[in-house]
């Protein structure tokens, strides 16, 4: 592997955890000012490289090049003075600082600093947006900013301390298209100032769009680096779960007789300062997708519909019977199950084991005439759901954070789906997961419709409603503004309204 025109070149990495082989001779290099995306199923080795490279984890073999100079401390300092920054989902920003404190702090503690001048503080922030030339209030709480100013604010601190290789993981997980836009060209900006950028992210379209280069990795392997011209969609998601991806669009499986009243019906559902006049009905068999910028009402309006967070006004009809959706309670009384968007603070018992989490609503159908669990009969009921929905596990008690992000997710449609709804509310149900969980999940919600369910699919991913919708309402600022056919309509009718 050549190290000219390199910033970073990493050589025959391997790591193994408890004999587990995370990585296996892993090879990585990395132009200046090259814009180079890392991309791979859950479990392919990605977060363990980003440690190894920013200093987090030792390798067990292998070395790493810096600027044609060997790696040679391992932590987290030696990698920043080397000129290596990660930015991680959170940003690890200080919410309740200041944007110009957040973009003076580290540097004045690395530089020793016991008492901060307020006008030395504005003078690094100041001139740290001047790198990107970006105009915000230096004054203003970082709390208060939007997703995408955060983004910025990490990436301008990320220079303002020497950043020669940005590491930015799943950074457009929480944005707007506009937004993303925005970033995109913050992000060739970077490439003219020479500084390289590994973008981390399961959004293979905005891979294609940003990346010079694209390298693959598959359980701990390197598959490939590949040129972005070589490269689309469908190759990607081969190389990157080992199988062809087959994407047909979505046939409606119900019928509409006359007669036949909806599953659920929405008529002027409100509730104040979230969405407003909200009418819409979904029938059996029916796959609904709603899409909508972030902050349109979508998933205020899913948690109205499931009760967890009641509407002010309006009605809801379930197989044409009016009924109220005050607790979530009774949203499962009536049928509905939900999915939500925050599967870690909003989906999961986290500090539960697997099967308890696949059994929890279903609980009282478990209990013998004492009132006491039948442990045969919990064992079975959770054997089923793992078998069913191909959940990949070590043991049902182990713990639920140690799945991988698809798998927790057919968790919870397990622990749904054993209520035996008649409407499913997925939102964002394949956010963070890799191609083949997203793909299953999306048989899965297939399925529940060819079974006579009627699920509502909300989504940030254009293809995803495309294929897996037969309408799509559009909604903006809290109402619908607009419904479309999937068969009529293109991804770039739909970006519209997105952006």
């Amino acid at each position: 592997m050549e190290e000219n025109g390199h910033f970073l070149v990493a050589r025959n990495i391997s790591k193994a955890y408890k004999g587990v082989q995370a990585l296996d001779g892993v090879n990585l290099s990395i132009t200046h000012g090259g814009i180079h995306s890392l991309i791979g199923e859950n479990g392919s080795g990605k977060s363990t490289l980003i440690k190894i490279i920013s200093g987090v984890v030792r390798p067990d073999e292998g070395e790493i090049v810096v600027d044609g100079r060997p790696l040679t401390a391992f932590n987290a300092i030696g990698s920043i003075r080397a000129g290596i920054q990660v930015i991680y989902q959170d940003l690890s920003l200080y919410p309740n600082l200041t944007v110009a404190e957040n973009l003076a702090l580290e540097q004045l503690v690395e530089h020793g600093t016991k008492f901060a001048v307020k006008s030395e503080i504005y003078a690094i922030a100041g001139r740290g947006l001047e790198l990107l030339g970006l105009k915000l209030d230096l004054d203003e709480l970082i709390e208060n900013l939007s997703m995408a100013d955060r983004q910025l604010i990490a990436i301008t601190r990320a220079l303002t301390q020497g950043a020669k290789l940005i590491i930015m993981d799943e950074p457009t997980t929480a944005l707007t298209q506009r937004e993303i836009d925005l970033l995109f060209s913050v992000i060739r900006g970077l490439k003219n100032r020479s500084v390289s950028v590994l973008f981390v992210s399961h959004k293979l379209r905005e891979v294609l769009e940003i990346s010079d280069t694209v390298t693959v990795l598959r359980d701990g392997r390197l598959v490939g680096d590949y040129a972005r011209k070589d490269v689309d969609n469908n190759k990607l998601e081969f190389y990157m779960s080992g199988r062809e991806i087959t994407k047909v669009k979505f046939s409606y499986a119900g019928g509409r007789a006359q007669d036949e009243a909806p599953v659920l019906e929405v008529r002027n559902l409100t509730k104040k300062g979230l969405f407003s006049g909200v009418s819409f009905s979904l029938h059996r068999g029916e796959i609904l997708g709603i899409a909508g910028l972030l902050g349109s009402g979508r998933t205020e309006l899913a948690l109205a519909i499931f009760g967890l967070d009641p509407a002010d006004s309006g009605e809801i009809y379930v197989d044409g019977k009016k009924v109220a959706m005050r607790s979530t309670r009774q949203a499962v009384r009536h049928g509905i199950g939900y999915l939500p968007e925050d599967r870690i603070n909003q989906g999961l018992f986290s500090r539960q084991s697997i099967g308890e989490n696949i059994i929890v609503t279903s609980i009282e159908s478990l209990l013998n005439r004492w009132r006491l669990v039948n442990r045969k009969a919990m064992v079975g009921e959770i054997e089923r759901w793992v078998k069913d929905l191909q959940i990949k596990i070590s043991s049902e008690n182990a713990p639920i954070i140690s799945l991988s992000g698809g798998n927790q997710q057919r968790v919870i449609l397990a622990r749904w789906l054993a209520t035996q709804p008649r409407v499913f509310i997925a939102d964002n149900p394949t956010a963070g997961v890799d191609v083949a969980s997203k793909s299953h999940i999306h048989e899965i919600l297939r399925g529940l419709a060819g079974e006579g369910l009627g699920v509502i699919l909300i989504s940030d991913e254009v293809n995803e409603l495309l294929y897996n919708t037969n309408r799509v309402l559009i909604m903006h600022e809290g109402r619908i503004v607009g419904e479309e056919q999937t068969h009529t309509l293109t991804e770039q009718k739909l970006n519209g309204f997105n952006a």
